[in-house]
């Protein structure tokens, strides 16, 4: 079986070939630049590769919802270009195969869920944290949405008496976003995560701010695990400072798992999204998804 891959952000698409183990055997990736360009350079890699079925995760905002008219539409995006914009539907113009469509932090949620970090847990909570932060919840072996995906990187967290820095999301100023993402890190402390990894200050502030994160998300969907992925987490000092900030902010109110496991960070690295992609392709086939249902 082939299976097809396609992790469209707002930088690049990454698009990959695989098959029904996650296994990824070839990728291309490709520039996001207008929707046009863009996604006739998609169809045209699947055209020359063949597929049996696609998993799109998609940057957005996007309609998740089949029973709405945005289904399969980027939709309020601040991208530029690519507001109300047809994905799914061009897709499915153009490649004649079952296309499943969801978030692109929903389809890194499923790769850990079932490849990584949780593949041994029935209840997920996955979120990320780089240029934004976004959040999936998988509940019994299904994402957890609504009229909408989750944008549960947007929660309203505690800002700190000791941080004066404003946010940096353009809708909220202080949600977890702005506070936490790397573009806050950067404005915040005038330089890059990556540059800033001697300094226990910055981490101990971010901790805090993911911690708060963790205990809304616990109180809320009570996982039996939580996998935090994104390039702020290659700063892997944090994951001992989260767990500990975590227990006191917690405050003993309910139970969890050890710490050590419950929070932990992502493990398919770069390959989530795609993984979780081929398998969420190859559910598609097994549940006998019929071309444009």
């Amino acid at each position: 079986m082939r299976l097809g891959a396609i992790e469209a952000g707002g930088t690049k698409f990454v698009c990959g070939i695989g098959d029904e183990t996650g296994q990824i055997s070839e990728q291309l990736r490709i520039p996001t630049t207008t929707p046009a360009v863009t996604l006739a350079a998609v169809v045209d890699f699947f055209q020359e590769h063949p597929v049996d079925a696609i998993g799109i995760g998609s940057f957005g905002p996007i309609g998740v919802n089949s029973q709405h008219r945005d289904f399969g539409y980027i939709t309020q995006t601040p991208k530029a270009g690519w507001e109300n914009v047809n994905f799914l539907g061009y897709m499915r113009t153009h490649l004649n195969i079952p296309i499943y469509w969801t978030t692109d932090v929903n389809v890194a949620a499923y790769g850990e869920y079932r490849l990584g970090a949780a593949k041994n847990v029935e209840n997920l909570v996955y979120f990320t944290v780089g240029t934004g932060i976004g959040a999936g919840v998988i509940y019994q072996g299904h994402f957890l949405q609504g009229f909408n995906h989750l944008e549960a990187g947007h929660i309203f967290i505690n800002h700190r008496a000791d941080d004066d820095f404003t946010g940096v999301c353009p809708y909220h100023g202080d949600c977890l976003e702005g506070l936490a993402s790397g573009p806050a890190l950067e404005q915040r402390f005038g330089q890059p995560a990556q540059a800033l990894a001697a300094d226990p200050a910055v981490w101990e502030l971010e901790a805090d701010y993911i911690a708060q994160a963790c205990v809304n998300y616990t109180l809320s969907y009570s996982p039996d695990r939580i996998v935090i992925g994104g390039g702020v987490m290659h700063q892997e000092q944090l994951f001992p400072l989260i767990r500990q900030a975590f227990k006191s902010q917690l405050a003993a109110y309910t139970t969890t798992p050890d710490l050590n496991n419950y929070i932990q960070r992502i493990a398919l690295n770069d390959d989530a999204g795609l993984t979780g992609c081929l398998l969420l392709a190859k559910d598609l086939i097994d549940s006998g998804q019929t071309v444009g249902a």
